[in-house]
């Protein structure tokens, strides 16, 4: 089990510069709010980037985490890994993201399970993907994406804008 705590300042490891976390303190970030599992489409003409309703085939929409996260390169060729340096480049991150917030040398905030110790808290917040997946990506046509277009990925949740360290 990963130390909550850095040996190295005794500090909580997500209050840490992103360059510092080890592998498993890195992947502890991930709130499990699986947005980043949605598929995305990005105008040709103005580069803005659409979040829809359509889920990776890979993910689970009630936990939204990836239902095979060590072999999903091997399966989805085109999934990201993020890291410090990805970070610098994606423009698609939810507002809600750890990892963008943390980047942006913001706190995470309060519904957070390393937080709350629940990770549940990220679906009692609204902010996961959990029943609001439509359909995995394999069972939506390309030309039909646009009809699943939402716009909730890019938002806070109502009434949870607040922030803990």
């Amino acid at each position: 089990m990963t130390s909550r705590k850095d040996e190295g300042t005794g500090e909580p490891f997500w209050t840490l510069p992103l360059e510092r976390l080890t592998r498993a303190q890195w992947e502890k970030l991930c709130d499990g709010c699986g947005r980043c599992c949605l598929v995305k489409l990005e105008d040709e003409d103005t580069g803005a980037i659409h979040h829809t309703s359509v889920g990776c085939d890979l993910l689970d929409p009630a936990s939204g985490r990836c239902r095979d996260y060590a072999k999903r390169k091997v399966k989805i060729p085109d999934c990201v890994r993020l890291s410090v340096t990805a970070l610098k480049t994606i423009r698609w991150l939810p507002p809600t993201c750890a990892y963008r917030l943390r980047a942006e040398g913001k706190a995470l905030p309060d519904w957070h399970p390393l937080l709350t110790g629940d990770p549940d808290s990220v679906h009692r917040a609204g902010v996961s993907v959990s029943g609001r997946v439509a359909a995995a990506e394999s069972e939506v046509d390309t030309d039909d994406l646009p009809q699943f277009i939402v716009l909730w990925p890019k938002r806070w949740p109502r009434r949870r804008k607040g922030r803990a360290a």
